[in-house]
Protein backbone atom coordinates (compact mmCIF):
# COMPACT_ATOMS: atom_id res chain seq x y z
CA UNK A 1 0.00 0.00 0.00
CA UNK A 2 1.48 3.26 -1.07
CA UNK A 3 2.35 5.92 1.59
CA UNK A 4 4.23 8.56 0.25
CA UNK A 5 3.29 11.06 -2.89
CA UNK A 6 5.57 12.22 -5.15
CA UNK A 7 5.28 15.04 -7.60
CA UNK A 8 7.64 15.72 -10.19
CA UNK A 9 8.21 18.38 -13.08
CA UNK A 10 10.38 20.51 -14.83
CA UNK A 11 11.22 24.41 -14.33
CA UNK A 12 13.41 26.34 -15.96
CA UNK A 13 16.05 28.83 -14.43
CA UNK A 14 16.65 31.43 -16.60
CA UNK A 15 20.19 33.08 -16.03
CA UNK A 16 20.88 36.81 -15.71
CA UNK A 17 23.68 37.00 -18.22
CA UNK A 18 25.27 34.28 -20.94
CA UNK A 19 27.49 31.84 -18.79
CA UNK A 20 30.20 30.68 -21.14
CA UNK A 21 32.53 27.75 -19.88
CA UNK A 22 34.71 25.72 -22.25
CA UNK A 23 32.67 24.21 -25.05
CA UNK A 24 29.01 25.13 -23.83
CA UNK A 25 26.81 28.43 -23.57
CA UNK A 26 24.02 28.87 -20.78
CA UNK A 27 21.31 31.01 -21.08
CA UNK A 28 19.10 29.31 -18.96
CA UNK A 29 18.56 25.95 -17.37
CA UNK A 30 15.87 23.27 -16.85
CA UNK A 31 15.35 21.95 -12.99
CA UNK A 32 13.48 18.77 -12.26
CA UNK A 33 12.11 19.66 -8.78
CA UNK A 34 10.63 16.60 -6.99
CA UNK A 35 7.88 16.68 -4.33
CA UNK A 36 7.71 14.07 -1.93
CA UNK A 37 5.12 13.83 0.43
CA UNK A 38 3.49 11.65 3.49
CA UNK A 39 1.04 12.71 5.76
CA UNK A 40 1.50 17.03 6.71
CA UNK A 41 5.32 16.40 5.61
CA UNK A 42 7.13 17.15 2.89
CA UNK A 43 10.17 16.91 1.24
CA UNK A 44 11.73 18.96 -1.39
CA UNK A 45 14.53 17.88 -4.45
CA UNK A 46 16.13 19.72 -7.25
CA UNK A 47 18.48 18.44 -9.77
CA UNK A 48 19.75 19.60 -13.06
CA UNK A 49 21.19 16.78 -14.44
CA UNK A 50 24.95 16.41 -15.84
CA UNK A 51 24.80 18.44 -19.42
CA UNK A 52 28.58 16.22 -20.75
CA UNK A 53 26.59 13.00 -20.01
CA UNK A 54 23.52 13.62 -22.00
CA UNK A 55 21.71 13.49 -18.15
CA UNK A 56 18.67 15.41 -19.31
CA UNK A 57 15.66 16.62 -17.61
CA UNK A 58 13.22 15.01 -19.77
CA UNK A 59 15.16 11.19 -19.31
CA UNK A 60 15.67 11.86 -15.88
CA UNK A 61 11.52 12.53 -15.66
CA UNK A 62 11.43 9.13 -17.43
CA UNK A 63 13.88 7.44 -14.71
CA UNK A 64 11.51 8.71 -11.44
CA UNK A 65 8.69 7.19 -13.01
CA UNK A 66 9.87 4.24 -13.38
CA UNK A 67 10.53 3.83 -10.23
CA UNK A 68 7.24 5.97 -9.07
CA UNK A 69 5.96 2.35 -7.04
CA UNK A 70 9.39 2.00 -5.48
CA UNK A 71 9.46 5.48 -4.32
CA UNK A 72 5.66 5.77 -3.32
CA UNK A 73 6.05 2.95 -1.16
CA UNK A 74 9.05 3.98 0.92
CA UNK A 75 12.00 3.07 -0.29
CA UNK A 76 14.82 4.30 1.65
CA UNK A 77 17.62 6.57 1.04
CA UNK A 78 20.43 3.63 0.98
CA UNK A 79 17.78 1.37 -1.57
CA UNK A 80 17.53 3.93 -3.91
CA UNK A 81 20.91 3.62 -5.12
CA UNK A 82 20.25 0.33 -6.45
CA UNK A 83 17.15 1.59 -8.39
CA UNK A 84 18.46 4.66 -9.76
CA UNK A 85 21.98 5.04 -11.43
CA UNK A 86 23.75 7.84 -10.00
CA UNK A 87 22.57 11.29 -11.93
CA UNK A 88 20.07 13.98 -11.51
CA UNK A 89 17.25 11.83 -11.20
CA UNK A 90 18.24 10.26 -8.29
CA UNK A 91 19.77 12.93 -6.25
CA UNK A 92 16.10 14.96 -6.86
CA UNK A 93 14.51 12.25 -5.19
CA UNK A 94 17.40 11.37 -2.57
CA UNK A 95 17.16 15.16 -1.57
CA UNK A 96 13.96 14.75 -1.25
CA UNK A 97 14.01 11.61 0.85
CA UNK A 98 16.17 13.40 3.12
CA UNK A 99 13.88 16.44 3.78
CA UNK A 100 10.97 13.79 3.85
CA UNK A 101 13.03 12.40 6.63
CA UNK A 102 13.78 15.22 8.92
CA UNK A 103 10.32 16.17 8.82
CA UNK A 104 8.90 12.84 9.85
CA UNK A 105 11.40 12.40 12.57
CA UNK A 106 11.48 15.87 13.76
CA UNK A 107 15.70 15.66 13.25
CA UNK A 108 17.72 18.02 10.94
CA UNK A 109 18.91 16.40 8.07
CA UNK A 110 22.86 17.26 9.25
CA UNK A 111 22.55 15.50 12.60
CA UNK A 112 20.54 12.27 10.28
CA UNK A 113 24.00 13.20 8.29
CA UNK A 114 26.47 12.56 11.40
CA UNK A 115 27.98 15.70 11.09
CA UNK A 116 27.93 19.34 13.36
CA UNK A 117 25.68 21.84 13.16
CA UNK A 118 26.40 23.83 9.75
CA UNK A 119 28.70 26.91 9.93
CA UNK A 120 28.73 29.27 7.23
CA UNK A 121 31.25 29.05 4.62
CA UNK A 122 33.56 30.72 2.56
CA UNK A 123 32.50 30.28 -1.60
CA UNK A 124 33.66 30.40 -4.87
CA UNK A 125 32.21 33.17 -7.11
CA UNK A 126 32.41 32.18 -10.67
CA UNK A 127 33.52 34.60 -13.67
CA UNK A 128 32.57 32.84 -16.69
CA UNK A 129 34.32 32.37 -19.80
CA UNK A 130 34.54 35.91 -21.88
CA UNK A 131 37.40 39.28 -22.77
CA UNK A 132 39.65 39.39 -19.98
CA UNK A 133 38.63 43.05 -19.48
CA UNK A 134 34.71 41.81 -19.27
CA UNK A 135 35.87 39.16 -16.82
CA UNK A 136 38.10 41.68 -15.06
CA UNK A 137 34.90 43.77 -14.32
CA UNK A 138 32.94 40.91 -13.17
CA UNK A 139 35.27 39.91 -10.74
CA UNK A 140 35.17 43.22 -9.49
CA UNK A 141 31.62 43.34 -9.20
CA UNK A 142 32.01 40.49 -6.53
CA UNK A 143 32.90 43.28 -3.98
CA UNK A 144 32.15 40.61 -1.33
CA UNK A 145 34.17 38.08 -2.89
CA UNK A 146 36.75 36.23 -0.98
CA UNK A 147 37.19 33.59 -3.15
CA UNK A 148 37.17 33.31 -6.99
CA UNK A 149 37.05 31.01 -9.73
CA UNK A 150 37.79 31.39 -13.50
CA UNK A 151 36.39 29.54 -16.39
CA UNK A 152 39.27 28.98 -18.85
CA UNK A 153 38.98 27.12 -22.16
CA UNK A 154 42.46 26.33 -22.66
CA UNK A 155 43.86 28.70 -25.17
CA UNK A 156 46.75 29.58 -23.08
CA UNK A 157 47.57 32.68 -24.17
CA UNK A 158 43.91 33.83 -24.12
CA UNK A 159 43.48 31.57 -20.59
CA UNK A 160 46.24 33.89 -19.31
CA UNK A 161 45.10 37.43 -20.53
CA UNK A 162 42.17 36.31 -18.48
CA UNK A 163 44.22 35.19 -15.18
CA UNK A 164 46.12 37.67 -15.30
CA UNK A 165 43.45 40.65 -15.83
CA UNK A 166 41.16 38.92 -12.93
CA UNK A 167 44.48 39.04 -10.24
CA UNK A 168 45.37 42.89 -11.01
CA UNK A 169 41.59 43.60 -10.44
CA UNK A 170 40.99 41.28 -7.33
CA UNK A 171 44.64 41.48 -5.73
CA UNK A 172 42.94 40.55 -2.60
CA UNK A 173 41.03 37.47 -3.22
CA UNK A 174 41.78 33.37 -3.35
CA UNK A 175 41.88 32.12 -7.18
CA UNK A 176 40.88 29.11 -8.81
CA UNK A 177 40.75 28.28 -12.18
CA UNK A 178 38.58 25.69 -13.79
CA UNK A 179 39.72 24.05 -16.92
CA UNK A 180 36.89 22.37 -17.69
CA UNK A 181 38.74 19.52 -19.55
CA UNK A 182 39.67 22.34 -22.21
CA UNK A 183 43.74 21.77 -21.95
CA UNK A 184 46.26 19.11 -23.32
CA UNK A 185 49.46 18.66 -21.33
CA UNK A 186 51.19 21.57 -23.75
CA UNK A 187 48.95 23.72 -23.43
CA UNK A 188 48.46 23.72 -19.74
CA UNK A 189 52.61 24.00 -19.30
CA UNK A 190 52.66 27.08 -21.42
CA UNK A 191 49.88 28.42 -19.20
CA UNK A 192 51.51 27.12 -15.81
CA UNK A 193 53.57 29.83 -15.05
CA UNK A 194 50.87 32.43 -15.47
CA UNK A 195 48.66 30.71 -12.92
CA UNK A 196 52.32 30.62 -10.92
CA UNK A 197 52.88 34.10 -11.30
CA UNK A 198 49.02 34.55 -10.00
CA UNK A 199 48.66 32.35 -7.36
CA UNK A 200 46.28 29.95 -8.40
CA UNK A 201 44.90 27.73 -5.27
CA UNK A 202 43.08 25.02 -6.91
CA UNK A 203 43.37 24.09 -10.90
CA UNK A 204 40.36 22.08 -11.55
CA UNK A 205 39.78 19.53 -14.06
CA UNK A 206 42.49 20.54 -16.98
CA UNK A 207 42.50 17.41 -19.45
CA UNK A 208 39.39 15.83 -20.68
CA UNK A 209 37.27 12.89 -18.77
CA UNK A 210 38.55 9.62 -20.20
CA UNK A 211 41.86 10.96 -20.29
CA UNK A 212 42.54 10.69 -16.44
CA UNK A 213 46.04 9.06 -17.29
CA UNK A 214 47.43 12.64 -18.57
CA UNK A 215 46.89 13.81 -15.08
CA UNK A 216 49.73 11.38 -13.75
CA UNK A 217 52.98 12.97 -13.01
CA UNK A 218 51.77 16.19 -13.61
CA UNK A 219 53.95 18.40 -11.63
CA UNK A 220 51.95 21.78 -10.48
CA UNK A 221 52.72 23.79 -7.91
CA UNK A 222 48.75 23.89 -6.40
CA UNK A 223 46.00 21.16 -6.13
CA UNK A 224 44.41 19.40 -9.20
CA UNK A 225 41.01 18.66 -8.48
CA UNK A 226 39.15 16.34 -10.74
CA UNK A 227 35.45 16.91 -11.62
CA UNK A 228 34.46 14.96 -14.73
CA UNK A 229 36.20 12.77 -13.93
CA UNK A 230 34.93 11.94 -10.61
CA UNK A 231 31.46 11.59 -11.22
CA UNK A 232 30.49 8.78 -8.32
CA UNK A 233 31.82 6.65 -4.90
CA UNK A 234 33.07 4.03 -7.98
CA UNK A 235 35.40 6.97 -8.76
CA UNK A 236 36.92 8.11 -6.04
CA UNK A 237 39.52 5.12 -5.77
CA UNK A 238 40.96 5.77 -9.40
CA UNK A 239 41.37 9.65 -8.55
CA UNK A 240 44.73 8.46 -5.96
CA UNK A 241 47.95 9.53 -8.17
CA UNK A 242 46.23 11.70 -10.30
CA UNK A 243 44.30 14.36 -8.28
CA UNK A 244 45.03 16.07 -4.94
CA UNK A 245 41.13 17.00 -4.11
CA UNK A 246 37.66 15.60 -5.77
CA UNK A 247 34.79 17.72 -6.66
CA UNK A 248 31.85 16.28 -5.67
CA UNK A 249 28.50 17.32 -7.51
CA UNK A 250 25.39 16.23 -6.21
CA UNK A 251 24.05 15.78 -9.34
CA UNK A 252 26.79 13.88 -10.86
CA UNK A 253 26.65 11.90 -7.53
CA UNK A 254 23.03 11.35 -7.13
CA UNK A 255 21.88 12.54 -4.13
CA UNK A 256 23.35 13.74 -0.58
CA UNK A 257 23.73 10.35 0.14
CA UNK A 258 26.20 9.21 -2.71
CA UNK A 259 28.19 12.52 -1.62
CA UNK A 260 28.68 11.88 1.66
CA UNK A 261 30.09 8.56 1.20
CA UNK A 262 32.50 9.76 -1.36
CA UNK A 263 33.58 12.57 0.82
CA UNK A 264 34.29 10.11 3.64
CA UNK A 265 36.17 7.69 1.29
CA UNK A 266 38.34 10.71 0.12
CA UNK A 267 39.22 11.20 3.43
CA UNK A 268 39.93 7.89 3.94
CA UNK A 269 42.41 7.68 0.86
CA UNK A 270 44.33 11.12 1.84
CA UNK A 271 42.44 13.44 -0.70
CA UNK A 272 40.90 17.00 -0.23
CA UNK A 273 37.23 17.63 -0.82
CA UNK A 274 35.47 20.06 -2.88
CA UNK A 275 31.82 20.56 -3.14
CA UNK A 276 30.30 21.95 -6.47
CA UNK A 277 27.33 22.93 -8.34
CA UNK A 278 25.52 22.57 -11.60
CA UNK A 279 23.38 25.89 -12.24
CA UNK A 280 20.36 25.84 -9.93
CA UNK A 281 18.26 27.23 -7.01
CA UNK A 282 18.80 27.19 -2.98
CA UNK A 283 16.61 23.97 -3.19
CA UNK A 284 19.54 22.68 -5.20
CA UNK A 285 22.47 24.07 -2.84
CA UNK A 286 20.58 23.53 0.17
CA UNK A 287 21.93 19.61 0.29
CA UNK A 288 25.09 20.54 -0.99
CA UNK A 289 25.24 22.89 1.64
CA UNK A 290 24.98 20.18 4.37
CA UNK A 291 28.19 18.33 2.33
CA UNK A 292 30.07 21.79 2.49
CA UNK A 293 30.69 21.03 6.17
CA UNK A 294 33.00 18.08 5.11
CA UNK A 295 34.92 20.25 2.37
CA UNK A 296 38.57 21.78 1.63
CA UNK A 297 36.76 24.16 -0.79
CA UNK A 298 33.12 25.34 -1.39
CA UNK A 299 31.72 26.58 -4.76
CA UNK A 300 28.22 27.26 -3.91
CA UNK A 301 26.97 30.32 -6.16
CA UNK A 302 24.99 29.31 -8.32
CA UNK A 303 21.69 31.33 -7.26
CA UNK A 304 23.35 34.42 -7.75
CA UNK A 305 22.71 33.56 -11.31
CA UNK A 306 19.45 33.32 -11.65
CA UNK A 307 16.61 35.64 -12.04
CA UNK A 308 14.92 34.09 -9.19
CA UNK A 309 15.67 32.25 -6.58
CA UNK A 310 13.77 30.18 -4.31
CA UNK A 311 12.04 32.16 -1.00
CA UNK A 312 13.51 31.76 0.93
CA UNK A 313 16.71 31.38 0.09
CA UNK A 314 20.68 30.23 1.13
CA UNK A 315 22.54 33.78 2.50
CA UNK A 316 25.73 35.42 0.83
CA UNK A 317 27.29 37.34 3.20
CA UNK A 318 31.00 38.98 3.05
CA UNK A 319 32.24 35.90 0.67
CA UNK A 320 30.34 33.53 3.06
CA UNK A 321 27.54 31.11 2.38
CA UNK A 322 24.68 30.06 4.57
CA UNK A 323 21.40 27.90 4.69
CA UNK A 324 19.33 28.03 7.75
CA UNK A 325 17.94 24.38 8.52
CA UNK A 326 14.72 25.86 8.31
CA UNK A 327 14.41 27.04 4.76
CA UNK A 328 15.41 22.94 3.91
CA UNK A 329 16.18 19.99 5.81
CA UNK A 330 14.35 20.27 9.02
CA UNK A 331 10.55 19.92 10.60
CA UNK A 332 10.59 23.78 11.20
CA UNK A 333 10.35 26.05 7.74
CA UNK A 334 8.73 28.58 5.85
CA UNK A 335 6.11 27.11 3.76
CA UNK A 336 7.23 27.59 0.22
Amino acid sequence: MKRRTLDVAIEKLQLKAPFRISGYVFTDVEVVVVRLREGAAEGRGEAGGVYYMKDEPPGMVARIEAARDAIESGISRDALRAVLPPGGARNAVDCAIWELEAQLTNTPVWQMAGIDRPQKKITTFTCGADEPEKMAAVAKSYAQARAIKIKLTGDPVLDGQRVRAIRAARPDVWLGVDGNQGFTRDSLQRLMPVLVEAKIGLLEQPFARGREADHEGLRAPMPVAGDESILSLADVPGAVGRFDVINIKLDKSGGLTEGLLMAREARRLGLKVMVGNMVGSSWAMAPAFVLAQLCDFVDLDAPIFITQDRDPALTYDDGYVFCDETMWGSKVRVPA
